[in-house]
């Protein structure tokens, strides 16, 4: 299966399974979770980085556990919407996954200012220290990412009539 943009991810995704977001960074591996309703996402670990053969196997043991049937990466576009280094970085990984399960549906969601977005939440609505922040901010920018694709995903899938 090749990676699907979102509306051919939305129909891949069979009804009441969760998918997962991924918020990949240098050093670690945001994950996030939906519901089975596809409604709300929620922080859920935080991977890091080893060996990709590693990465992808805590990925996929995550998922297995959670019955999770798609995976959304965030895509950290330029603010002219142009796509820099870390994009290229992000496509490769979903590639890499498709390379060893090439039946999990993978799309990509523009994932710009998600880390910017949820350390400011962070410090002004709950005052998190700097500490704290590093061991959270990458999963719950995951959050951010899936939520987003979320909210996309029910907008197309109630233009199709099935919500």
């Amino acid at each position: 299966m090749p990676v699907l943009d979102i509306e051919e991810f939305a129909a891949a995704i069979p009804d009441y399974l969760p998918i997962v977001g991924l918020d990949p960074g240098e050093k670690t591996i945001g994950v996030a979770v939906s519901d089975v309703t596809l409604t709300v996402a929620s922080p859920l670990a935080l991977i890091r980085k080893t060996k990709f053969s590693e990465d992808a196997a805590t990925l996929f043991h995550l998922m297995g556990t959670r019955k999770a049937a798609g995976i959304v990466i965030g895509l950290p576009m330029n603010m002219d919407g142009t796509e820099g280094v870390r994009c290229q970085s992000n496509r490769a990984l979903g590639r890499n996954l498709l390379r060893l399960q090439p039946h999990v549906p993978i799309t990509f969601w523009d994932e710009r200012l998600s880390t910017a977005a949820v350390t400011r939440v962070l410090i002004e609505e709950h005052d998190v220290n700097r500490k704290r922040r590093a061991e959270v901010v990458d999963k719950m920018a995951a959050g951010w990412i899936l939520q987003g694709a979320l909210e996309r995903m029910r907008g197309i899938r109630e233009a199709a009539g099935k919500v």
